[in-house]
């Protein structure tokens, strides 16, 4: 299936090509992939988007209507995915960067998907909420510990939870 998809979004990508809001050093391509609760879960790059994406298990049929998000809770916090896909194809994404600007190569945006996608693994910690009180009580913010998760959240790399 995972050939379906980045043969999917290479299409689309034909289409898409010299548009402001793709990113010519990078391609499509499907990375990270593993096995997640009888699905398959990894990131997919591509020139003009970043995003999760969770591909069905073969017994899965309901999808996602245009306007339809569905809601999947990680260690890390509860994330709204959205339905794709083409006639018996289909799956569902989670934006992390839209559009892709900031990246160089597609090695570094490889490596930046990797990282969100350990970082869904990782447990929410009370980073924030760590910071907050040191504000609040007039401590330095920045002294405060920072988790891989919280350090992708404060960095713009990582979509928040909802």
């Amino acid at each position: 299936m995972a050939a379906r998809v980045e043969s999917f979004y290479r299409r689309i990508g034909e289409r898409m090509a010299g548009l402001p809001a793709c990113n010519g050093a990078l391609a499509v391509q499907l990375v990270g992939l593993r096995a997640w609760r009888e699905r398959c879960l990894g990131v997919l790059v591509t020139p003009w988007t970043v995003s999760l994406i969770l591909l069905p298990d073969a017994a899965e049929v309901r999808r996602l209507g245009v306007d339809e998000r569905q809601c999947w809770r990680f260690p890390s916090g509860d994330y709204d995915f959205m339905g794709g896909g083409e006639g018996d194809l289909c799956f569902q994404t989670c934006s992390l960067f839209s559009p892709p600007a900031d990246f160089s190569s597609q090695e570094e945006a490889r490596t930046v998907a990797l990282a969100a996608l350990d970082a869904l693994f990782e447990a929410a910690d009370n980073t924030s909420r760590q910071q907050e009180a040191a504000r609040l009580e007039g401590r330095s913010v920045a002294r405060q510990p920072l988790s891989r998760r919280g350090f992708l959240k404060a960095g713009g790399l990582f979509s928040a939870p909802r």
